[in-house]
């Protein structure tokens, strides 16, 4: 399945893509797709329900972040060999874990505004793990079963605040308003075969800038969902993003090029469908 959220930013609805590609209102049969909504009871019985019978929305409405009331926004860092290397650090010997406030989430095509005192905006396009069971000292067999699907993700990120400022502190380089595009669509589990055989994509302006595939991962989706759940709860309704390819402007040669007002950066990966955001300036 193919679950969206839509609508004005903060009040959004549940939708589902149908066989047409057209989003089908879920408003009486979940409250939205957000926590216990996604567990594995919650998932069934979306799956039962006969589309046709759901109302059609009309138009192009605005298409919001793919789960709501994300209560930890997990973020991997470091996590493809290559984009490692490009960065100057050290493959790491277990994943490097982080946060980003998630007050970043955003819609997939909303705009990203830059934050004030801002001067290297980079982009990351990333794999997120959306969960769907609460994982707490989960078997590495069975990390797997809390998985409720995955969705496309941009992790923004403002390389100043993340690390000339006060020593790298990631969390504040990675947590500004619109930092964390979520989407479009929460795809359950059941239609991506292999998480570890995707390919991804980023552009900006049109121009190549990122190309990679999951299948380079150095810690792969199990094993994530496995760690983190070793050192703190997650619940349904709780994203992971596990990192991202070479290609960001911090590793680009013999400069760095950061993003600046007007450009717009797409993004995609295979089967979770593709972003777009346009640069502006901070606003109030």
């Amino acid at each position: 399945m193919k679950l969206v959220r839509f609508g004005p930013a903060g009040r959004e609805k549940p939708g589902i893509i149908d066989a047409q590609g057209r989003i089908r209102d879920l408003s009486k049969v979940v409250p939205d797709i957000a926590g216990d909504a996604l567990t594995a009871k919650s998932l069934a019985k979306i799956r039962k329900t006969r589309l046709a019978q759901l109302p059609m929305v009309r138009g192009n409405p605005r298409i919001g972040p793919c789960v709501g009331n994300v209560r930890n926004f997990v973020a991997i860092g470091l996590n493809f060999a290559d984009h490692a290397a490009e960065a100057g650090l050290a493959v790491p010997k277990e994943p490097v874990v982080f946060s980003k406030a998630t007050t970043s989430i955003c819609g997939p095509n909303d705009d990203t505004m830059m934050p004030k005192e801002c001067t290297k905006l980079d982009y990351e396009v990333e794999l997120g793990i959306v969960i769907g069971a609460r994982a707490r000292y989960l078997s590495k067999s069975g990390a797997m079963d809390a998985v409720a699907g995955f969705c496309l993700a941009n992790d923004v990120s403002e390389r100043v605040f993340q690390i000339e400022r006060s020593g790298s502190q990631w969390y504040k380089g990675k947590s500004c308003e619109t930092f964390g595009p979520l989407g479009p669509w929460l795809v359950t589990k059941d239609e991506i075969k292999n998480p570890q055989r995707l390919a991804m994509w980023l552009d900006v302006n049109g121009a190549k800038r990122q190309r990679g595939n999951t299948k380079t991962m150095v810690f792969g989706v199990a094993h994530l969902v496995w760690y983190c759940s070793q050192f703190f709860v997650l619940e349904p309704g709780d994203v992971i993003i596990t990192g991202t390819p070479p290609g960001v402007a911090l590793g680009m040669k013999p400069a760095p090029v950061f993003l600046k007002a007007g450009d717009v950066v797409t993004l995609g990966i295979d089967g979770l469908g593709e972003q777009r955001q346009k640069i502006v300036r901070f606003k109030k």
